[in-house]
Order: structure tokens, then C-alpha cells, then sequence
């Protein structure tokens, strides 16, 4: 039987850099060890922070998107769900 541990990277919109605030992504991964800030991207580039998290180790197994309702049709947030076996 293997026992895991689980984390999550949370993938979104900056919202705080002028004009083209829903282009800012900011990464933070939270796992056992506590949070991590992975940094701002300039654009939606979420899979250099996916490989970043599978070379320590860790498997995706979920996805999950958010949309802010009464708002214009943009993605606002991705919550990865991510697993690892415990050694």
C-alpha cells in the first residue's frame, strides 16, 4: 500500500498590474512544508511551474478552473491538485 503526501499550485490572475491585470499569473505552491511563491508570470504559463513540481517528485491528478461570475468570460484562477508517494 503506498501512502502519499498532497500538495496544491495555485495558478492565478494577479490582478494587480494596470491595464492588462488578467495577463499577470502569479504560481504558489502549498505542500506539507508550507507555501511556496513561485513567482509572476507575464502571461498564462503555467506548465514551466507543473515541471518545476513533477521533477521534485509530485503527479497532478486534478484541475480545477475558476470563472468570476457577472464578470467578462476570463479565467481568473487553476488549482492543481498534486500528490507524491511518501518514501
Amino acid at each position: 500500500m503506498t501512502n502519499w503526501e498532497y500538495a496544491r499550485l495555485e495558478y492565478r490572475a494577479a490582478g494587480t498590474l494596470g491595464a492588462d491585470r488578467y495577463m499577470d499569473w502569479t504560481a504558489t505552491f502549498h505542500h506539507p512544508g508550507g507555501i511556496l511563491r513561485w513567482g509572476t508570470d507575464e502571461r498564462f504559463d503555467d506548465l514551466r511551474h507543473l515541471n518545476r513540481a513533477g521533477a521534485a517528485g509530485w503527479q497532478a491528478y486534478d484541475r480545477a478552473a475558476m470563472h468570476v461570475q457577472n464578470e467578462p468570460h476570463r479565467l481568473s484562477s487553476v488549482t492543481y491538485s498534486m500528490r507524491r508517494p511518501v518514501p
